[in-house]
């Protein structure tokens, strides 16, 4: 078991999380804390793969990575995963601010996200720190 990279990617997830933290409540950063909410979810599922020495692709797609980490942790929740899988690829052009197929998530939605990322990246800690 791969404990240091596994470590390394919570703590890259975990800076996502002190970031969302920071804006949590600012209403013009909500493309932000939905992009920090994905980026903290793809860590995490890295942070699985490496601490169970499976090979870790180049990959943003929380879909793809959960289906890798699967047998070790399951995400329980496709629908907001394949939400947030979309964010990527639209958050890194600043023309597609939008993010969503409704637009710039509202501030309840991104808090939504941020609260999805952070039981993920919670649970997923328990199993790297524990075993």
């Amino acid at each position: 078991m791969n404990h240091n990279m596994a470590k390394e990617w919570l703590l890259s997830a975990s800076a996502d999380l002190e970031t969302i933290n920071e804006i949590i409540n600012n209403e013009n950063l909500t493309h932000v804390m939905a992009f920090h909410s994905q980026q903290c979810v793809e860590k995490s599922l890295k942070a699985v793969l490496e601490f169970y020495e499976l090979p870790t692709p180049k990959t943003h797609s929380i879909l793809k990575l959960s289906k890798l980490a699967s047998k070790y942790y399951d995400v329980n929740n496709n629908e907001m995963s394949d939400e947030l899988d979309k964010l990527y690829i639209d958050t890194r052009y600043p023309g597609d601010f939008g993010l969503l197929p409704d637009g710039k998530p509202s501030i309840k939605r991104a808090k939504i996200f941020y609260n999805f990322a952070k039981i993920i990246f919670e649970e997923i800690t328990i199993i790297v720190t524990q075993r």
